[in-house]
């Protein structure tokens, strides 16, 4: 395959090859700072290492502002914490134990992580160095039989004590011993994480990786900590999708050679993809993952770590970053090699090749000023490069290596109505027994229930007794006279052992245009377990029809509508009126 060449789709925007720029992908980000429109780009400038640490600011080609950092900055990202207006990015900046969070580029909040549980044992060996019971090298001794022995790691504090000579230890003593012992962990990767929608300007999360194999999910407001979950290894880099008032994946490559995905409510991995060496450069690409090795080679994952394609590299893979344009619909990714060469590819298909005059640390893809296609790189050497893409640029997707044709692993598009058919077709052909046997079963209690439900309606329609499942009561109703004038007589009784039951009252309900009766609500005494209690009411047939209905009677409790005993009585028909 032709590479496509650097000058055919790229425009050289700019070159500084003495910016003094030191950093990597995780500590660049593009954002709107100032609300105007125009992106700017940050970065934590890594500095010399120990002195230089800064945070800066790039507008156009010039150096806008920086700020000094207090120690070396392990990852950055712009993100939304509230929706207060003008809408304005916040910068968040970790580096240590701490995240330094930056509103309109000003220290606004300082969160430091929760402290590790310190050792017994190391605090009894510094409890006697602070009593003078014993001396340095006593003290270098326990700590060294602590350290090979114990499960719980040091402290710094004694780690820096073991990696001093003899000649410097005891001052060190004399100026620590006052102090207590503490266990601090540090940040290794940062990343943000959408609250509730996944709009642009959505207010997100922090979602922080440290040192003690644990990720924590930060609250963009208060700041406290949402959800902590625990990791196998310590994790180096980290990739985060979905909303956290949703669904949420964070995708975790870790320091033992191995990827770990979690999910939502799940304190530990979801999923593991073991690898055949140890991860440079974790991207997403649509629904699926691009894995960089230090074994020169680019893996493609799905999400849930299946592996899709493998291919390899002319030489180590030094930096890797998204390359996303939404206005195109297109996603690639970008890989740059110590060859001093950036390869642009699609799933494994290398689509072009930009050549760099040194080798290239930290990529950065996205909107920088008012150019939606710019690609920001810092060189090895400290140098800024910026490229623009070309509107007229197209890539062609080409499979570069050998084997079956590209067209060969594209499904076909099939509609959701035939892809749901052959679903289930394939899903009755493996487990068609066992379908058939839940189908019975299903069917068998549908027909229990069925007639359960037909004979109580006929107990309940046919006789005028009923009995409730909330309260011990049983009711009979008893229709005397022949009509126009019929006497409806209610046996109630408590079928209780020893409880009796109070607060009743019995509600008639009936047709008014047939019949007419004196009272409709009526009280019922206390109940006392075992007697009959006959309530007696008069019913008036008004119809000259010759024709009757149902009376239904409810027994409730006073002030409640939900009844605890109903009974349909069919009422006959008046014989007095049909004689008239």
């Amino acid at each position: 395959m032709e590479l496509s060449s650097d000058a055919g789709k790229w425009l050289d925007a700019h070159y500084d090859p003495v910016a003094g720029l030191y950093t990597f992908s995780s500590c660049m980000d593009l954002a709107d700072l100032n609300g105007d429109g125009e992106n700017r780009l940050l970065v934590g400038d890594l500095g010399s290492g120990s002195l230089g640490m800064k945070l800066k600011v790039y507008r156009g080609t010039a150096l806008s502002s920086e700020s000094a950092l207090l120690d070396l900055p392990t990852g950055l990202v712009s993100f939304f914490m509230d929706l207060h207006e003008p809408r304005v990015p916040a910068v968040a900046v970790a580096s240590g134990p701490c995240v330094y969070i930056y509103k309109n580029l000003r220290p606004y909040f300082k969160f430091t992580l929760p402290g590790l549980d310190v050792n017994s044992l190391e605090q009894d060996v510094w409890q006697q160095a602070r009593e003078g019971q014993i001396d340095p090298l006593s003290l270098k001794e326990m700590l060294e039989s602590i350290r090979n022995k114990a499960d719980v790691p040091l402290s710094v504090r004694s780690l820096s004590f073991l990696s001093l000579e003899p000649s410097e230890m005891d001052e060190f003593v004399q100026l620590h011993k006052q102090q207590p012992v503490k266990r601090q962990t540090v940040i290794t990767c940062i990343q943000t994480l959408k609250k509730s929608t996944s709009d642009d300007d959505g207010v997100s999360c922090l979602v922080i990786g440290t040192e003690s194999c644990h990720v924590y999910i930060l609250d963009p407001e208060a700041f406290i900590i949402l959800s902590k979950m625990v990791l196998p290894s310590a994790p180096t880099m980290m990739n985060v999708t979905g909303q956290y008032d949703v669904e949420f994946r964070v995708t975790v490559a870790c320091r033992n050679g191995s990827i770990y995905v979690l999910r939502r409510e799940s304190e530990k991995p979801k999923y593991c993809i073991e690898l055949s060496s140890h991860p440079v450069g974790l991207v997403r690409v649509g629904k699926n993952l691009v894995v960089g090795g230090t074994d020169e080679s680019l893996h493609g994952f799905t999400q849930k770590g299946k592996k899709l394609w493998k291919i390899s590299l002319p030489a180590p893979i030094t930096t890797m970053a998204t390359m996303d344009l939404p206005t195109r619909g297109f996603q690639a990714v970008l890989v740059g090699l110590a060859n001093c060469e950036v390869h642009l590819y699609h799933d494994k298909n290398l689509l072009s090749t930009i050549r760099t005059p040194d080798a290239v640390t930290s990529i950065c893809f996205g909107r920088y000023g008012r150019e939606d296609g710019t690609l920001i790189m810092a060189t090895k050497g400290g140098g800024l490069l910026v490229k623009i893409l070309k509107r007229t640029a197209a890539f062609e997707d080409k499979d570069s290596t050998p084997g079956p044709p590209l067209t060969q692993s594209v499904r076909l598009n099939t509609h959701k109505k035939t892809k749901l058919y052959v679903d289930q077709m394939m899903r009755e052909r493996e487990s068609g027994t066992v379908m058939h046997r839940a189908f019975q079963m299903d069917l068998s209690r549908l027909r229990l229930a069925t007639a359960k439900a037909y004979l109580k309606a006929l107990e309940s329609s046919l006789t005028p007794m009923s009995s409730s499942l909330s309260e011990p009561l049983k009711m009979n109703a008893v229709v005397q006279g022949l009509g126009p004038s019929f006497k409806l007589t209610l046996n109630i009784q408590n079928t209780a052992a020893c409880r009796p039951v109070m607060n009743l009252a019995i509600s008639i309900l009936y047709d008014e245009t047939l019949y007419k009766m004196r009272t409709s609500y009526m009280r019922i005494p206390l109940l006392v377990p075992g007697l009959v209690y006959p309530i007696e009411t008069f019913v008036e047939c008004t119809s000259d029809r010759g024709i009757s209905d149902i009376i239904k009677v409810f027994v409730l409790h006073e002030g409640k509508s939900s009844p605890l005993l109903t009974a349909h009585i069919n009422m006959p028909i008046s014989e007095g009126l049909m004689l008239g």
